[in-house]
């Protein structure tokens, strides 16, 4: 699978963005899909995921309420809607696959379960 980002950019505090993550090469039925993000000198923290099929979504506690993750199955396409930004969301954006979409609760909250990676986007978010 192959997957890229884009829509990032500088916007500010209270602002919104919308994420888009192009995939291709192998169908995403059997797949959960997310959204990580990477701050300088930060480890890659979870931030959204979404089961392809059923569209059971995870968030992060720190975006709840500001970010909504969705997919576009005929397109094979999915976005995050970030609202409400706050400067501490400035960070490099990456999308992921990961292969299964039985695991509950945190379990796709580990960058290890996926197995595909995008490039990243930067977003910034200045106050």
């Amino acid at each position: 699978i192959q997957l890229s980002e884009s829509g990032g950019g500088l916007v500010q505090a209270g602002g919104s963005l919308t994420l888009s993550c192009a995939a291709s090469g192998r169908t995403l039925n059997h797949y959960t899909l997310g959204w990580f993000r990477q701050a300088p000198g930060a480890e890659r923290e979870f931030v959204a995921s979404i089961a392809w099929i059923a569209g059971t979504q995870y968030y992060a506690d720190s975006v709840k309420g500001r970010f909504t993750i969705s997919r576009h199955g005929a397109e094979d396409t999915l976005y995050l809607q970030m609202n409400n930004l706050k400067p501490e969301d400035t960070a490099v954006y990456h999308c992921a696959a990961a292969l299964g979409y039985y695991g509950t609760g945190t379990y796709y909250h580990a960058a290890s379960r996926y197995q595909y990676w995008g490039q990243g986007t930067q977003v910034t978010v200045s106050s």
